[in-house]
């Protein structure tokens, strides 16, 4: 039976995060007037993720969990999620809760105006950003994202790199059965072909807190360049499959 919303929760190794992440979620959706599913898919996580996740669920039927016994990325377990969800939106959030749920009150209305995907982001005026990392991050995040806008051809999205996506269950469906990105570039994968499709897509400010202990290394930034070249050859080569 579907639901209203499926909020896909991808998480690595977050034992000290996890659970007062889904434990806000499921405090704030528990008091929405409409359905809803929780699906958490762990990517091969080697602390007490797992554990500690299933013990929180056990009482609560709108949750489900996927334990993936080896790691494969963010981009592999977002589209597991997605494409397990019922849905008829479908939202994935980072597992350490940067993006509060409550704030998908302001995606809602674009929504039913009939915007396909609704995505936050932390480069229009109205975010807000508390952060706390490092500086080279601070740096290349900020100047990575011309690289990116420009070489993806989507210089009209300001930040397509942050959790937070709302998708309708059509646009989620077409969209994460053809990615082929497991890895951190998968949100630029995602958005260039939802342009593809011609997707409608709506950016939103949001409230960002970012602890500044993410699994975005130095060395991610190189591997998104690097997969950011290999969706230009797939979209040339016809690779995808349009």
């Amino acid at each position: 039976m579907s639901k209203h919303l499926s909020v896909i929760i991808p998480t690595y190794n977050e034992a000290n995060k996890i659970k007062g992440t889904i434990e806000a979620i499921y405090n704030y959706l528990s008091r929405q007037g409409y359905s809803w599913e929780a699906i958490v898919v762990s990517d091969g996580s080697s602390d007490k993720t797992v554990e500690m996740v299933s013990e929180f669920i056990s009482n609560k039927p709108e949750f489900s969990l996927i334990a993936n016994t080896q790691n494969h990325g963010k981009g592999y377990v977002v589209r597991q999620g997605m494409l397990a969800a019922t849905g008829d939106y479908r939202i994935f959030v980072d597992a350490d809760n940067a993006i509060s749920m409550e704030q998908i009150e302001n995606f809602w209305p674009y929504s039913n105006e009939g915007w396909d995907i609704v995505i936050g982001s932390i480069e229009l005026p109205g975010a807000t950003i508390n952060e706390n990392a490092q500086w080279y991050r601070r740096f290349l995040g900020k100047y990575s994202k011309y690289l990116i806008r420009i070489v993806a051809g989507l210089w009209d999205i300001h930040d397509s790199q942050r959790a937070f996506k709302l998708f309708t269950a059509e646009a989620a469906k077409n969209i994460f059965s053809i990615t082929k990105i497991d890895r951190f570039a998968f949100d630029i994968e995602v958005l260039v072909l939802a342009k593809k499709f011609k997707y409608k897509i709506k950016e939103l400010p949001v409230i960002w807190n970012n602890s500044g202990d993410s699994k975005v290394h130095l060395s991610s930034y190189f591997q998104v360049l690097k997969d950011l070249l290999k969706i230009r050859w797939r979209l040339w080569t016809g690779e995808y499959k349009l």
